[in-house]
């Protein structure tokens, strides 16, 4: 029973992971585009400054955390859906943590460094934004792999 809780929780936590980023590629993003280019650089810097806050960070890496030791328990302990959901883990390793910290952070960096703001914008939002769609699709299939585990 306890392992089900646990394997409820990394569904939650990777669906919850995935529509933060469906937000941002459904209509955060055009929204954003839609203002000025300096309003834009404004706004997207200061929800990047905003981010890192326990309430975003502890489901981001909580999506990465708990299904990993979920699904290595359930395969330690012979549960069915242990391997789904370490499957669902790595996919998010690979897909969502590790193209934010490889590709979106640095964007992100040198939008904040940037000088002319506008400039910044204008080359920022469309490599950003197709770089969240891949951590999008990728916390979809994370989310529905730990899912099939449940079953």
């Amino acid at each position: 029973m306890i392992w089900t809780i646990f394997a409820v929780a990394s569904v939650v936590l990777l669906g919850l992971s995935a529509g933060v980023f469906f937000g941002f590629s459904s209509f955060v993003m055009s929204g954003l585009a839609r203002a000025s280019d300096e309003a834009a650089g404004a706004a997207m810097n200061g929800i990047n400054e905003t981010a890192p806050l326990p309430a975003f960070m502890s489901v981001f890496f909580g999506a990465l955390l708990v299904p990993a030791a979920t699904g290595i328990w359930g395969l330690v302990d012979g549960h069915d859906g242990g391997v789904w959901i370490l499957a669902a883990a790595a996919v998010y390793l690979v897909g969502t943590f590790g193209v934010t910290m490889a590709l979106n952070v640095p964007l992100n960096n040198r939008l904040l460094a940037a000088h002319d703001k506008a400039a910044g914008w204008r080359a920022y939002w469309r490599p950003w934004t197709a770089w969240n769609h891949v951590r999008t699709l990728a916390g979809v299939a994370a989310t529905a792999l730990a899912a099939v585990g449940l079953l």
